[in-house]
């Protein structure tokens, strides 16, 4: 009796864990950067995610994506040599990709 009550200790949790069912838990952010005068899109722009500290730099396309973040508020913020630094408040929601797109005015 105990050796049978021992296995099912052992195989119950891993029978809970092989639900059919997986529930999304994260949500994507992505955008582009763009300066504001004249509408082309910002290669070389570095994009930082607060909380976390994550860094991406954007592609010749101006595109920036942050994939599988937690659902909270994030600032992004961007900066790029002859520009000033631009930040954006975004809302992440599980099982959603956010757009946040972003413009840069030339420094004076």
């Amino acid at each position: 009796m105990k050796k049978y009550l021992f296995i099912s200790l052992l195989v119950m949790p891993l029978l809970l864990s092989c639900s059919k069912e997986e529930y999304e838990s994260f949500g994507d952010l992505y955008g582009t950067v763009t300066d504001s005068k004249t509408g082309d899109l910002l290669p070389n722009v570095t994009v930082i995610l607060s909380p976390g500290g994550i860094t991406k730099v954007t592609g010749t396309d101006g595109l920036f994506e942050f994939k599988d973040l937690e659902p909270q508020q994030y600032t992004i913020t961007v900066q790029k040599t002859g520009y000033d630094t631009n930040r954006k408040n975004v809302t992440v929601v599980v099982g959603e990709r956010i757009e946040a797109n972003i413009t840069m005015k030339v420094t004076n």
